[in-house]
């Protein structure tokens, strides 16, 4: 939906993209806040998830040995600084959320299905709780600021995409949907009904029918916006005076008078 153009040049060209500072720093705080909840509830203190993040760093590298080319040549000044302030964002977490108190169901928890159509959905959800009574709580830390709110629609899009999968995976409509901003120290929260997961459903049926249209064309066109300045493909982008590689699916010609797909 952001940008149709980078959708193609993701999943169908497959092309590499240099590791993120900010995604990568995002990726060892969830780690670390996954990981605490290993620790019984007396020991879930800033302290012990602060002392986690030197160990699930050394494990991202070895998962990852291109992450070395975040610090080249660094004399340690630079990590030291980035590892602080992942440890930042763990500190402000205690100030939104008391982990002794919750005993997730789920964390890290993959999750699939089929829908009537044939459409496969699936995603990894960072945390599940349910309470005594019952109700489901979808929970999804966000390492950077929380959105102004003429734009929150849009990161409850995702919430309600895991929630549609919930719902149709174990017949029940999460109670509530729950965005941690690590780095504002806001918590949005969004209580869905059966007719927000329909609607999200007919959505998603709707950007896949646009995406089959333009994967069978070839037709993905570029969608300028700020985030334009942090993408790694300019250099192919027509936005930007680029070419795009050659398209290595084979294209169906469009039907006369037929409208390019805009996805």
């Amino acid at each position: 939906m952001r940008c149709p153009l980078l959708y193609r040049f993701r999943v169908i060209d497959k092309l590499p993209e240099k590791p993120s500072a900010a995604a990568t720093r995002g990726t060892l705080v969830h780690a670390v806040l996954e990981r605490l909840f290993d620790h019984p509830a007396e020991e879930r203190t800033a302290p012990r998830a602060k002392a986690l993040i030197p160990g699930q760093w050394d494990r991202l590298l070895e998962s990852k040995p291109e992450l070395t080319e975040l610090f080249p040549g660094d004399d340690g000044g630079a990590l030291a600084g980035w590892l602080t302030e992942a440890e930042s964002l763990v500190d402000r977490w205690f100030t939104l959320e008391d982990p002794t108190r919750l005993e997730p169901v789920e964390r890290e928890f993959f999750v699939e299905t089929e829908l009537d159509s044939g459409l496969r959905l699936r995603g990894i959800i960072d945390r599940v709780d349910v309470a005594p009574t019952g109700e489901v709580r979808i929970v999804d830390y966000k390492t950077g600021k929380a959105p102004r709110p003429e734009y929150a629609e849009g990161a409850l899009f995702q919430m309600k995409f895991y929630a549609l999968v919930v719902w149709r995976l174990k017949g029940v409509v999460p109670r509530r949907l729950q965005l941690v901003y690590l780095g504002s120290g806001d918590v949005i929260t969004y209580d869905p009904v059966i007719e927000d997961l329909e609607r999200m459903e007919r959505k998603l049926l709707a950007l896949w029918d646009a995406i089959k249209e333009a994967t069978e064309t070839g037709d993905w066109r570029p969608r300028p916006t700020k985030l334009c300045g942090w993408c790694d493909h300019q250099a192919v982008c027509p936005e930007f005076g680029g070419t795009p590689p050659v398209y290595p699916l084979v294209i169906t010609p469009r039907m006369d008078g037929e409208r390019p797909a805009d996805v």
